[in-house]
């Protein structure tokens, strides 16, 4: 398991892993433009020979606090640890920006990403009701926090 930062160079494979994990994927300029906005950092964790990108997380990091924007991890590679790893070194990184605290969204019925993040230390601080666009209506996301002071 291999992660790196990278930046807007690898706006192709992002916009490739978050077609494969999402319904409504971020096109590569999406992904281009945010990584030259201020605070905005992404990890890309890739496997295997010639090396193949398995799952990517990016973040803000902005004022003393810190935000998943999004996270994706291939789902061939998913339940092996990539989606932890990612989460544990965004966290790292935005510790050493001065971030005293990372947020996220995730849909209310995304069992299993909700219970990643309460592994990887956050815990629900929120509801934003009708928050994701979705074709059978919108759904809810929950907000939650982990402190990375501690």
């Amino acid at each position: 398991m291999n992660l790196r930062p990278v930046g807007s160079e690898a706006a192709f494979d992002l916009a490739d892993l978050h077609d494969k994990a999402f319904d409504r994927p971020w096109t590569a300029l999406a992904f281009d433009e945010l990584l030259k906005s201020p605070g905005v950092f992404a990890v890309l964790g890739e496997a295997g020979e010639p090396a193949t990108a398995k799952g990517f997380v990016l973040c803000r990091a902005i004022a003393g606090e810190a935000e998943i924007l999004t996270i994706a991890v291939d789902p061939a590679a998913r339940r092996r640890g990539w989606g932890a790893a990612l989460v544990a070194m965004a966290a790292g990184i935005a510790r050493e920006t001065g971030s005293e605290a990372m947020f996220l969204e995730v849909a209310a019925d995304n069992t299993a990403a909700i219970a990643l993040y309460q592994a990887t230390g956050f815990s629900r601080v929120g509801l934003r009701k009708g928050y994701y666009p979705h074709a059978d209506g919108a759904k809810d996301a929950v907000v939650m926090r982990r402190a990375l002071n501690t």
